[in-house]
């Protein structure tokens, strides 16, 4: 074949190599970034689930400082109300 045909075949070959090799670089950084996103979502995933224990934790603590303080209140309502005297020198 004529020295430009074979220069087109050289080309197109190069070209194919080049565009092989793209597109492995490409599919290697997806899984690359797909990979990242699966580590953050276990990540985010296992924060949640500590953050949900932590607000029913706390949402019991709440409960019992309330049933606390209406015990109280109660007990500070039923007493008479005293009188007392001041005296200022």
């Amino acid at each position: 074949p004529p020295p430009q045909a074979e220069e087109r075949i050289l080309k197109k070959v190069r070209r194919k190599i080049r565009n092989k090799q793209s597109a492995q670089d490409s599919r290697r950084r997806k899984k690359e970034y797909l990979d990242g996103l699966e580590s953050r979502a276990a990540a985010c995933s296992a924060q949640n689930q500590e953050l949900r224990k932590k607000v029913q934790e706390l949402e019991k603590r709440n409960g019992s400082l309330l049933r606390q303080l209406q015990a109280l209140i109660k007990r500070t309502s039923n007493k008479a109300a005293q009188t007392s005297t001041c005296v200022l020198v």
